[in-house]
């Protein structure tokens, strides 16, 4: 039937980045945790963006994923909002792959679109569709309830070519 693969997806943001650790086997899922990485909104970018990567990289060190999935930015009109958040999506991509694991990328689309079957819905459905999917699943933010859904896109699309070709690379 294959092996069990842990996932973590990761919504970024620079004031609180959303983690959700989900396990794989075949078609089924098992919610394993969630939380939130907070950064000081008081501190220097620099500092900030230190807090992140900490804070992820003691969440990869605990629960030891196997891949990694994070949401892709989109741009909005505040260009120094999009700027910083980039940079939070950045330091979200590196701490997994520093530790090795192959990152996925997901629009936002696509993960509404695995998690409620369709690519346009509210925080709302996308909260209720994540507890359907894993009665289990708790979350102490709305970040991390998306970083939930991130996994369980990831878990649905893992097995596409493209993505297994870019874990061979």
């Amino acid at each position: 039937m294959g092996e069990t693969i842990r996932i973590i997806g990761i919504d970024p943001g620079l004031r609180r980045t959303g983690w959700g650790i989900v396990e794989s086997l075949g078609n089924s899922l098992r919610f394993v945790g969630s939380g939130t990485v907070r950064s000081d909104d008081k501190a220097a970018l620099a500092v900030r963006l230190c807090q992140l990567h900490d804070g992820l990289a003691e969440v990869l060190h605990a629960a030891m994923p196997h891949e990694a999935a994070v949401e892709q930015t989109f741009v909005n009109k505040d260009a120094t909002a999009t700027l910083k958040l980039g940079q939070a999506r950045g330091i979200a991509m590196l701490v997994p792959a520093r530790a090795g694991l192959v990152v996925a990328e997901y629009a936002p689309n696509a993960v509404k679109k695995a998690v409620i079957g369709v690519g346009h819905g509210d925080k709302k459905q996308i909260h209720m569709m994540v507890k359907v999917l894993m009665p289990k699943a708790t979350f102490d933010t709305d970040d991390a309830a998306d970083a939930l859904a991130i996994a369980i896109c990831h878990a649905h699309h893992r097995q596409s070519v493209a993505y297994r070709m870019a874990a061979l690379a």
